[in-house]
């Protein structure tokens, strides 16, 4: 069955040591209002490995139901007269003094990319994460992610990496696309990093894809503990330890 639905994908600049508690504010305290005030479900939230990005960051994706969904999540969020839920003050407050920043795109699922409850029920998982940013030639989204799909999942799957989102994002030229793994253990990432110029499957791979990429950045990734890919379910409101009457 194909995927119609779009996702947000959020970078987040973590003020201080306040990873842990932005992260569980997320999970815990925003995801369960979501799901049920906006019929948005909690992809994932992961945090950044500092060493092969940006830090202290974190990384929230959601998953909302198509374009009409997040028109309607659009304006539910923009009712307020500062452009935020006015029953969620609370919330934005306590948020605030996590995080400094953040930016945002909305993402296309490849129509072979599966939901986050196929991926929970398939029991996808993993010590890490590898995410893929992926610049491109103007247009070539949709044609860089047919050739994930006919030729690279094999190849990685022989270094236990296992394919768990592929997206082109929206409202741009068509000119990025981003790629998520999960990955059994730190030292199956580590087989795939020393063998990338040597592996002929990989070598291949990216030879079938260098007329089209401009740029490409793959960092790691660690899932918070309420994280969909570790629990194998959406977060819910029991989850609280703290926040209660938000």
């Amino acid at each position: 069955m194909a995927n119609h639905k779009l996702y947000i994908h959020e970078f987040i600049d973590i003020i201080g040591q306040n990873r842990a508690n932005y992260m569980h504010h997320m999970t815990a305290n925003w995801s369960p209002i979501a799901q049920d005030e906006r019929d948005q479900l909690c992809y994932g939230v992961w945090g950044i490995v500092g060493t092969t990005r940006g830090w202290p960051q974190v990384l929230n994706l959601w998953e909302e139901d198509g374009w009409d969904g997040m028109a309607s999540s659009f304006r539910h969020e923009c009712q307020g007269a500062g452009m935020q839920d006015p029953k969620l003050a609370k919330w934005w407050a306590q948020a605030a003094g996590y995080r400094r920043s953040g930016a945002d795109r909305l993402l296309l699922p490849a129509p072979w990319t599966r939901t986050i409850e196929e991926l929970c029920a398939d029991g996808v998982t993993g010590e890490c994460y590898a995410h893929e940013q992926v610049t491109l030639k103007r247009g070539a989204s949709a044609e860089f992610l047919e050739r994930v799909r006919t030729g690279v999942q094999l190849v990685h799957e022989t270094f236990g990496w296992e394919l768990a989102g592929a997206w082109e994002t929206a409202m741009v030229a068509d000119d990025e696309a981003f790629l998520l793994w999960a990955i059994p253990t730190w030292e199956a990432w580590a087989d795939f990093e020393k063998a990338k110029r040597t592996d002929q499957g990989l070598v291949r791979w990216q030879a079938a894809v260098d007329d089209m990429v401009e740029g490409w950045h793959r960092f790691l990734l660690v899932d918070a503990p309420l994280c969909p890919f570790r629990t194998g379910r959406q977060p819910q409101r029991s989850d609280r330890s703290d926040y209660e009457d938000l």
